[in-house]
């Protein structure tokens, strides 16, 4: 097993829809691992073009109750790829997802809602 780290920053929530029982956020995921495969001589780190994660092995890694969600690609993709020497790879990316949100609006406008955002990862 491949041992991966992860880090969420939610950059906005951008709308809140008490009708569809949802809301969208932007967030910036980044995830951490090491492959020795990738191991090379040096001190420096590479960055790579994100068109190139086509060729890597990238965790799949999902949002558990997305409705939708899309990459932005505004002038290109925004993944990062970044290969330290030691074989370390930081993979991040840029998503805005609707994600979906069961509210209890009973007590509305008095009422407290608690949405989350999971995040999971098959295995193959």
């Amino acid at each position: 097993p491949v041992s991966v780290g992860m880090s969420l920053d939610i950059a906005s929530i951008d709308t809140i829809s008490e009708i569809n029982m949802d809301y969208t956020a932007t967030i910036f995921l980044r995830q951490r691992w090491t492959d020795e495969r990738l191991c090379f001589d040096g001190n420096k780190s590479l960055s790579l073009d994100g068109r190139l994660v086509e060729m890597l092995w990238v965790p799949d890694t999902f949002i558990v109750d997305s409705k939708k969600s899309f990459l932005h690609d505004i002038t290109v993709e925004n993944r990062l790829i970044r290969i330290y020497p030691n074989g370390t790879v930081l993979y991040a990316l840029r998503i805005t997802a609707t994600v979906a949100c069961s509210m209890d609006l009973t007590k509305y406008p008095m009422d407290k809602q608690t949405c989350t955002l999971q995040l999971e990862s098959c295995k193959k």
